[in-house]
């Protein structure tokens, strides 16, 4: 065994406060949340301005749940951050269909 390969562990990141591994899902949740934002925000080439003021509202509700559910369900975060581009594209797919949003 004096030729045997040690397998390396990389060391995992703990919080110094409280002494618990820091889980990577919460910032994985939190970038696909914020790289929404330029959908939200550039709705306005497509809806109305009360429809865009409504979808900037429930990205902002959305951002507030994704801070809220950091530590206690990290992994739900990156469930959010996807649901946010799902949200958007139903939103604005519906309104042009039945609202009959134009560019």
């Amino acid at each position: 065994m004096a030729l045997a390969r040690r397998r390396r562990v990389r060391p995992a990141a703990i919080d110094p406060a409280t002494g618990r591994r820091i889980s990577p899902w919460p910032f994985v949740g939190l970038v696909l949340l914020v790289s929404s934002f330029f959908l939200y925000a550039a709705s306005g080439l497509l809806a109305p301005a009360w429809a865009v003021v409504v979808l900037l509202l429930t990205w902002l509700v959305m951002l507030v749940l994704c801070f809220v559910w950091w530590n206690a369900h990290p992994k739900r975060t990156v469930v959010l951050g996807i649901f946010s581009f799902v949200w958007w594209w139903v939103a604005v797919t519906a309104g042009g269909i039945f609202l009959d949003w134009t560019a």
